[in-house]
């Protein structure tokens, strides 16, 4: 075998060898620029306020990828019913959701505690920090993920009011009343004596129009305005102990998730935590003014006193326990949260 024969064998297997790595390269190269497109179903209705947010959220990810990453957003219902979502995104159907974790409280007990603290927090900030600077979305994330599915953030607001066909001027007055409550609420409201329906947020109206329940819990007063409530429900009473704060969530499937280059994962996280900012924020500024559209429908506006409130907190306390149901990560994700309204000093 001659020298120029051995130089051009190894020319030949270098040559082979950086065209491998190259054509490797291509299809990582054409990954790493590839156009994502997800599909998400949210809670709220087309054309609402929250709904409104959520079209900015989807635009936001999208200008954080370049166009990248695109979420085609759905209004409630228009994918899958509203109750179904949770098994939907699950099982593949649709890569994302927009959900209140109360809602499958009944099988996971942990969600019971990351949507709202009856009787619990009272400020939205507090409840916000408890997720991002007390471990809360860890915690959440270990709920989530036996089922497939990834915590990606949470939208965090104030109250929202009860909306009341009677009169209920203090606590005593919710025993023997029927209402609509999910979660956590439905617990608390419950052992205040409530008879507790747990229905969709779209058949709140008609449950109140046609007198299946006295009252309910449905959203903000200012979704609850656009939603018609003022118009089935005379009575607006603030604060909402039942929901002094309220989280709704940013939820994926597992495996369409793991999928997503990291730039995309930081997108939703940024995105999300923006529009939670936003919405709160807008939230803030537009309950009085909602208020006063309730007022020119005729509805009487009633505010509870805050001696009455706390009065009730320790068999609010109570019911909590009872939401665990025994369960070891809703128990610390309990504590977790009771530690830090004792820090703030909501709790003794």
């Amino acid at each position: 075998m001659t020298d120029s024969t051995v130089q051009r064998r190894r020319f030949l297997k270098t040559t082979l060898a950086t065209a491998a790595v190259a054509g490797a390269a291509v299809p990582m190269a054409a990954q790493a620029q590839a156009t994502v497109t997800w599909r998400m179903q949210a809670l709220w209705d087309g054309g609402t306020t929250p709904q409104k947010f959520e079209e900015k959220f989807v635009a936001r990810v999208a200008e954080l990828t370049g166009g990248r990453f695109k979420i085609n957003l759905f209004a409630a219902g228009q994918i899958v019913p509203a109750a179904q979502a949770f098994d939907a995104v699950r099982g593949g159907a649709f890569e994302m959701m927009k959900t209140f974790d109360g809602y499958e409280a009944g099988k996971i007990p942990a969600f019971a505690f990351t949507s709202t603290i009856p009787f619990g927090f009272a400020e939205s900030d507090d409840y916000e920090a408890w997720f991002y600077e007390k471990g809360g979305l860890d915690l959440v994330r270990q709920a989530y993920a036996p089922a497939g599915l990834h915590y990606i953030a949470p939208t965090v607001y104030g109250q929202e009011p009860l909306h009341s066909k009677v009169p209920i001027r203090k606590i005593a007055d919710l025993a023997d009343k029927k209402g609509r409550f999910v979660g956590l609420a439905s617990t608390v409201m419950g052992a205040l004596g409530v008879s507790v329906t747990p229905l969709p947020t779209g058949e709140v109206y008609s449950a109140l129009d046609k007198g299946v329940i006295d009252m309910a819990d449905r959203g903000d007063l200012t979704a609850n305005f656009e939603a018609g409530l003022a118009e089935v429900a005379k009575y607006v009473i603030v604060p909402g102990f039942h929901q002094p704060t309220t989280a709704t969530s940013y939820v994926a499937n597992r495996g369409a998730f793991d999928k997503l280059p990291a730039e995309f994962k930081a997108a939703l996280a940024v995105a999300a935590r923006e529009v939670s900012s936003a919405l709160r924020q807008h939230i803030l500024v537009n309950d009085t003014i909602a208020l006063a559209k309730y007022q020119a429908k005729g509805c009487e506006i009633i505010r509870f006193s805050a001696a009455d409130v706390a009065a009730a907190r320790p068999k609010a306390m109570v019911a909590w326990r009872t939401a665990t149901k025994g369960d070891a990560l809703a128990g610390k994700i309990l504590d977790s949260q009771i530690a830090f309204m004792k820090e703030l000093g909501l709790l003794a």
